[in-house]
């Protein structure tokens, strides 16, 4: 984290509400810097035909792989990545592409991140099963296929007494044990049990890098 955010961070207003803010635009992802925020959920549904293509998709042709990126070289890899998998162009791709470039490019503003680790993730199993914080400063999730992330507040790190899930699609930005600011919010969160569901999830996974050098 730079000076910036800490001279950001200061300049947001004092609030009550919730840990947890809510928006339709990407405008929320600079809800992170606001005091007292330990995560952010943009609420929105996916495009007219998007969802039944990509639901529908054999699981071999759905897209993943590991990167670190400049956020300007997101569209090329994730059309990279699609090649690989074997995906028809069609428009629904092109949406799919256009939207991790998207939140790629509004994640890193956000955060003043040069670069960026991205993730597409093809989980058929319960992933991450236990609540937990990530060790890093902050992460952004984002489910295209699938039950979205799973989240609640524990002041113990046990599991939540009451556990939200985002909705499928909607991009959620939370931060980590590495964020600067203290003291931490009890903010959890895990991958959905899959309760013997088959249905292959397809999760996007961004986090800011300064140095891709030292990146692990």
């Amino acid at each position: 984290m730079t000076q910036l955010h800490s001279e950001r961070s200061a300049a947001k207003p004092q609030l009550a509400q919730s840990p947890i803010r809510q928006c339709d635009g990407p405008e929320i992802f600079d809800a992170i810097w606001e005091t007292d925020c330990a995560a952010a959920v943009w609420n929105r549904t996916p495009a007219p035909g998007f969802q039944s293509w990509i639901d529908g998709l054999p699981a071999a042709q759905l897209p993943q792989g590991r990167v670190i990126l400049r956020p300007r070289d997101t569209s090329d890899a994730i059309n990279e990545l699609c090649s690989i998998a074997n995906l028809p162009r069609n428009a629904q791709r092109d949406f799919l592409i256009n939207d991790v470039a998207s939140l790629t490019t509004a994640f890193a503003d956000a955060l003043d991140a040069p670069y960026v680790r991205l993730r597409l993730d093809v989980v058929a199993d319960d992933g991450c099963p236990k609540f937990h914080v990530d060790s890093l400063t902050a992460r952004l999730v984002c489910t295209y296929r699938g039950a979205g992330t799973e989240y609640g507040f524990s002041s113990d790190g046990s599991t939540p007494e009451r556990i939200l899930r985002v909705p499928t699609g909607a991009p959620l930005i939370m931060r980590g044990t590495l964020w600067p600011e203290a003291p931490a919010s009890g903010f959890l969160h895990r991958s959905p049990p899959m309760d013997g569901a088959t249905k292959t999830r397809l999760l996007l996974v961004l986090d800011p890098i300064s140095d891709p050098e030292g990146a692990a």
